[in-house]
């Protein structure tokens, strides 16, 4: 990213949620979120010792967020933490991948439908966006039916060293009227 595509990470709402950048208070929320099994099991990930996840917050606060590297929020329902959200390029996709995580207990209450419908509206009003991209493990079957939901359609799948398969998922998007 050069310079000139580097956005201050906004305050997003939706109909229920507030995405809201990360403060230094966050940080045991965040690690509780990313610590917790079922979590890591549909992120493709192993859990990952607390001192890593620590440090990543702290890497949030310190270089993302002042270097403006990509869009990170904790999501809040009624001043509760219930999740994570990022829209950001990575290596995985020829664009900005979304990427979102909600801790279980509000987990089919349409708080995904609603969190990636935030992101997807950012996406395209706020980074000027056509498309964004979705990673979904090809066993997390409610994620992937969200996702075509959503109007996201399959690219590819990739097959990881261990067999595991993720599906690259794309969803055109437009800015709101």
């Amino acid at each position: 990213m050069s310079q000139g595509d580097l956005v201050k990470t906004p305050v997003l709402y939706t109909e229920r949620l507030q995405f809201l950048p990360y403060r230094p208070a966050d940080e045991d929320l965040f690690v509780a979120l990313l610590r917790d099994e079922a979590v890591c099991r549909w992120m493709g990930q192993e859990r990952v010792p607390e001192e890593d996840i620590r440090a990543l917050f702290r890497s949030i606060l310190t270089e993302v967020y002042p270097r403006q590297l990509f869009d990170v929020w904790g999501l809040w329902l009624d001043g509760t933490y219930v999740g994570h959200a990022e829209a950001k390029r990575t290596g995985n996709v020829d664009g900005h991948e979304l990427v979102t995580a909600l801790a279980p207990s509000y987990w089919g209450k349409g708080l995904g439908t609603e969190t990636v419908r935030g992101l997807a509206r950012h996406a395209a009003d706020n980074l000027g966006l056509t498309e964004v991209y979705g990673m979904i493990g090809a066993d997390n079957t409610a994620s992937l039916a969200m996702s075509r939901r959503l109007g996201f359609r399959p690219l590819r799948e990739v097959v990881a060293e261990d067999g595991s398969v993720t599906v690259v998922m794309v969803l055109p998007v437009t800015p709101s009227a």
